[in-house]
C-alpha cells in the first residue's frame, strides 16, 4: 500500500515535470520565432496611437473652452487676457 502510494506520486511528478517542459519548449519556440517581440511592438504601437490621439483631443477640448471664455470676456466687456507664453510667461524683466 504505502508502495503504491509512493510509485503513484512519482508517477505524478514526473507528469508534471514532462508537461511543464513541452511548455518551456513551447515558449521557447514562439520566443525565439519572433512573435513575441512583433507583438509587443505592435500593442505599442497602438497604444502610442491612442496617447496621441488623446492628446489632441484634449488640445482641442482646451482650445475649445479658451474660446468661449474669451467670447463670454468680451459679451461681458472684458478685455481677454493675450495667451501666457509657456512656464516663465510671468517674469518680471524687460527684453
Amino acid at each position: 500500500m504505502i508502495v503504491g502510494a509512493i510509485v503513484g506520486k512519482a508517477a505524478g511528478l514526473v507528469a508534471t515535470g514532462l508537461a511543464g517542459a513541452v511548455a518551456l519548449e513551447g515558449v521557447k519556440k514562439v520566443a525565439q520565432s519572433g512573435l513575441v517581440h512583433n507583438t509587443a511592438v505592435t500593442v505599442t504601437s497602438w497604444g502610442l496611437r491612442g496617447a496621441r490621439a488623446a492628446e489632441v483631443g484634449a488640445e482641442k477640448a482646451r482650445l475649445t473652452a479658451s474660446d468661449i471664455v474669451s467670447e463670454a470676456r468680451e459679451r461681458i466687456g472684458e478685455q481677454t487676457p493675450p495667451p501666457a507664453s509657456g512656464a516663465g510667461a510671468d517674469h518680471a524683466h524687460e527684453h
